[in-house]
């Protein structure tokens, strides 16, 4: 039976209702040195220079953290930036062939890359035929087995002794929509995940630059009360708004404006109608109670996750405020399946240490997870643009700060890289919406999705508790 990450949501939902440090590392904000052909099957590391890793703490804004020359502010010609976050899927794992669909500029998966097995032997990476597996292990524990000190070979040993889920991949036949996405906007090939640990904390990051602690999925009685991205826009007049499908992520903290968190067909009618707010987050479906399942957490069918997200891309295409919208479409964490990029170290980003559990590796917050797909999407980006800075969740969270010059909430965010270079704003090259590739539904996978996975996410029993 599978394991959601809503899981503790939903056993602690009623309960929620009723409740209603500086590192001395340093790293290259910018991967430029050359990287390996994909014929190796090594880790590829992150080129180090001399720049501080945390030169900038909480609070510090955009006008005093980015060199000069660079856009901010008014500058950016963007009124309405939108975040889509899908689950559970590496780079490699979806990204990984870019390269031999015509993408020559992406780091791709090597064609011999392997992990070992208990016994030594080589488990190569393969074609994955099946569009629904079982779950893999992205936790804390898990993520730190599969980084092994940096060469990334944990990833069999840790829970899937044959290899069959964690090292299969998927291609341009698979995700034909994506990898036409990825083809047509801009992506970045050192966009990794904000810890090596599971969804909770991952997402944690994307709302408030920190997991507070955090290192497993748990919950807070009554609600998280930590500052988030949402207190900040608030303070500055900036309008928002959560699109959820079955729950919004968010429901975990106290939201001081619940009128902004709204079902995602409401984000399908201020597309149309021309009236996004300044900001946008999109939860997908994360189980099949009221529809499909639209999150690809596993064991969902990627292609309903795709085509879910080219919906989403459409309507963009089609609204009035297109020619001044940015879609960042991102993953919370790897999943467990394979990557061949080991996690450089990053920026602590505040005091708060690890909340260890008897049996956890004794890490910190000091270094990136691993990479998860990162596509942006706007008439301003470059076309076809692969960047090779390094980024994160919080990277997306400097881009809002960056446009309205907002303060960051943590030194993580204050030292982020803004995501800048993928974009061109003297020149939209992309104002008239290109045509991409059709988002389909493959019948005879997705017959073999419901038998070998018949219940999907319902087994764990939220039909009932989900709010409507």
């Amino acid at each position: 039976m599978t394991k959601h990450w809503l899981t503790p949501v939903v056993a602690g939902l009623l309960v929620v209702v009723a409740g209603c440090g500086e590192s001395d590392h340093f790293v290259s904000v910018v991967a430029t040195a050359p990287r390996p052909p994909t014929s190796t099957s090594t880790p590829t590391a992150t080129p180090t220079l001399a720049v501080p890793l945390c030169a900038f703490q909480a609070g510090a804004l955009p006008a005093d953290t980015l060199p000069a020359g660079v856009p901010r502010g008014d500058q950016i010609p963007i009124d309405h930036i939108v975040v889509l976050m899908q689950e559970n899927r590496s780079f490699d794992s979806y990204f990984g062939e870019l390269p031999a669909a015509g993408h020559r500029d992406v780091d791709g998966l090597p064609a011999n890359a392997s992990n070992p097995d208990a016994e030594g032997a080589a488990v190569p990476v393969f074609h994955q035929e099946r569009y629904c597996t079982e779950d893999t292990s992205h936790s804390w524990v898990g993520s730190h087995v599969e980084y092994s000190d940096g060469k990334n070979d944990g990833f069999v040993i840790q829970n899937d002794p044959e290899g069959a889920r964690a090292m299969g991949y998927y291609d341009q036949t698979d995700l034909p929509f994506y990898y036409g996405l990825a083809k047509t906007f801009a992506i970045g090939d050192r966009y990794f995940c904000s810890l090596l640990g599971p969804t909770y904390p991952n997402r944690f990051y994307l709302l408030a630059a920190t997991s507070f602690g955090h290192t497993h999925n748990d919950m807070q009685q009554g609600g998280f009360t930590q500052r988030t991205i949402f207190d900040v826009l608030d303070e500055h007049a900036i309008s928002w708004k959560i699109y959820y499908g079955d729950i919004p992520f968010t429901f975990l903290f106290r939201i001081k404006n619940l009128r902004n968190r709204v079902r995602l067909s409401r984000f399908f009618d201020d597309a149309a109608a021309g009236a996004l707010p300044q900001v946008s987050f999109i939860d997908p479906a994360f189980s099949n109670a009221f529809g499909p399942e639209t999150d690809e957490h596993p064991p969902s069918n990627i292609q309903v996750g795709q085509q879910f997200t080219a919906g989403i891309v459409q309507a963009l295409m089609e609204s009035p405020n297109w020619p001044t919208t940015t879609l960042f479409i991102t993953y919370d964490e790897h999943g467990g399946f394979f990557d061949h990029v080991a996690p450089p170290p990053a920026c602590v980003p505040d005091d708060i240490p690890p909340t260890l559990e008897a049996g956890d590796p004794d890490a910190q917050f000091d270094r990136y997870g691993f990479r998860v797909p990162f596509i942006a999407v706007s008439p301003y980006v470059k076309p076809g643009f692969v960047s090779h800075h390094v980024y994160d969740h919080t990277s997306i969270l400097r881009f809002i700060e960056t446009r309205f010059a907002l303060p960051a909430l943590t030194a993580r965010d204050a030292n982020a890289d803004p995501l800048l270079d993928l974009f061109d704003f003297s020149s939209p090259a992309l104002l008239n919406p290109p045509l991409l590739p059709e988002a389909s539904v493959d019948a005879t996978r997705q017959a073999q999705c419901t038998a070998d996975f018949p219940t999907g996410n319902t087994d764990i029993g939220i039909a009932a508790r989900l709010p409507h």
